[in-house]
């Protein structure tokens, strides 16, 4: 059985920067067995991030649209799993305001991070929380999930402008501040096919240049992938060909990056 301090042990090893960022992609499950369970594995990530900045995907897209147009930042639940949806609730945390791609973050400038989210009509706008992310060096934590959960690769196509990944037109969707206050969000969509389906097949892609490592945590394989070496490569793979991930056929060779 796993406990906080073999967890910790683990992302001691994973060489991740403890007064630095990260944002964590997460399957519970994948872990195994853990002495107090979710709970145990988020103190272990608060603990081990104590002097830094700590952020989990709080998304709401499975259900906030047209039909459901009002996200709550304090009762919307979160559609990625346990986690986050544990995280947000803990006292410190603080979660952005966008309607659909919400993060939860926990840090000394949290607040900082955090604001303005709902100033960007696109899930994952250059200005926004994830675009704050590549500005930070920061590092995307996949535990136990692979490359089709980083939300961190949208931004990347949506920043060099790939054709067909987001409506023309805004929802009207709505966002209910902590203090009640309702803020008109009008918000262009992802739209098409499941792009992030096709993200693995850049999966050897960025380990081989030096964009991701692994490793483990608990029971669970661990991809770190480094936000400035990912969008590096990955904006110039784009740039060659715009329709890298337009369908889920294996690249031909990794000679790309």
């Amino acid at each position: 059985m796993h406990t906080k301090a073999s967890l910790l042990k683990q992302l001691q090893k994973l060489e991740l920067d403890p007064q630095g960022t990260i944002l964590v992609h997460s399957s519970l499950k994948s872990i195994g067995e853990v002495q107090g369970g979710a709970d145990t594995v988020l103190d272990a990530l608060v603990e081990y991030m104590r002097d830094g900045l700590l952020v989990l995907p709080t998304h709401t897209w499975a259900y906030i649209n047209a039909n459901n147009p009002r996200f709550s930042v304090l009762d919307s639940p979160s559609c990625v799993g346990i986690l986050p949806e544990l995280f947000r609730s803990r006292k410190g945390v603080i979660r952005s305001w966008h309607p659909t791609h919400s993060v939860a973050a926990l840090g000394a400038d949290a607040v900082e991070f955090t604001a303005g989210a709902e100033l960007w009509d696109t899930p994952c706008a250059r200005g926004s929380v994830w675009g704050k992310l590549l500005d930070r060096k920061a590092d995307i934590v996949l535990l136990g999930v692979d490359l089709r959960r980083n939300t961190f690769i949208h931004g990347i196509e949506e920043w060099v402008d790939i054709p067909g990944r987001m409506t023309d037109e805004p929802e009207q969707l709505y966002t209910v501040t902590p203090d009640g206050t309702v803020l008109s969000v009008p918000s262009r969509r992802h739209c098409g096919l499941s792009w992030s389906q096709h993200f693995w097949k850049v999966d050897d892609v960025l380990y081989e240049g030096g964009a991701m490592r692994k490793g483990s945590f608990g029971d669970a394989v661990v991809r770190v992938c480094g936000t400035v070496e990912t969008n590096e490569i990955l904006s110039r793979m784009l740039a060659v060909n715009p329709d890298l991930f337009s369908d889920n056929e294996p690249l031909t060779t990794s000679g790309n990056i």
